[in-house]
């Protein structure tokens, strides 16, 4: 990692495994669940839950074990109580498609609200959950919190999918930025935070979301010179110099 992106990034090592960096100088948490902790703010962000994707699967006869929206709020659920924060931003496509709310379990719905109680909670809208978000009728109004198109944070910008050029603050999803390296004639994938300390782009934080490799350059053309990815593994997050993924 060269020198002006260690100088830009500040990155250091947390007790939990999280790396600290700084995004437009604001000092953030890199958690080891994929989520973003934005200390200052006590705000915790979340990127592409895509809840009920096993069901939507399932309604074009594709099983798979419809088990996916408990992992991702047991995940959530274990980041609110450790953090306490006092917001909480889901960075869009929180849910697969448009009739995901209605096919939610009882509890889960029940679940989202016990976990917004006492705090704000915004959903951001994504491409998969705009009409879903926005629905009229009973769906949409079984959610906790309020519906957003973007948030600005202190020096921050939250958005669910990055825009073009230089965007100073840019925290966005969207994209399940994925990191590939190569050891001992094997290859490692993880899903991966992917930031230059200008901009951010989260990993998707739902438990059926697939990666798409940051040299991609759908990723990669985001940044003017090259990133850092920092990958999420079991008990730490890895930061990752650009030279040495594939």
């Amino acid at each position: 990692m060269n020198a002006a992106l260690l100088k830009t990034l500040e990155p250091a090592r947390k007790s939990c495994g999280s790396l600290r960096v700084r995004i437009e100088g604001e000092p953030c948490v890199l958690r080891c669940s994929g989520a973003l902790w934005v200390p200052a703010h006590k705000c915790l962000v979340a990127a592409d839950l895509h809840l009920e994707k096993g069901s939507a699967f399932a309604a074009r006869g594709q099983m798979l074990p419809p088990y996916d929206s408990r992992a991702t709020l047991d995940r959530l659920e274990a980041e609110v109580a450790e953090l306490e924060p006092r917001m909480v931003v889901l960075l869009g496509d929180s849910f697969h498609d448009t009739r995901s709310i209605g096919r939610m379990a009882a509890d889960d719905l029940q679940r989202l609200h016990r976990l917004a109680f006492g705090r704000e909670w915004l959903w951001l809208e994504g491409n998969h959950d705009r009409e879903a978000l926005n629905a009229a009728g009973d769906a949409a109004s079984l959610l906790p919190g309020a519906v957003v198109p973007a948030l600005s944070l202190g020096a921050l910008r939250l958005t669910h999918e990055p825009e073009p050029g230089e965007q100073p603050g840019e925290v966005a999803g969207h994209l399940h930025p994925a990191a590939k390296v190569v050891a001992y004639s094997r290859g490692v994938r993880r899903p991966c935070f992917v930031t230059d300390g200008r901009r951010i782009v989260l990993p998707a934080f739902g438990a059926f979301t697939g990666g798409l490799n940051v040299r991609d350059p759908a990723i990669a053309g985001l940044f003017a010179s090259p990133p850092m990815a920092a990958a999420l593994g079991r008990d730490r997050v890895h930061a990752l110099s650009w030279t040495s993924l594939v």
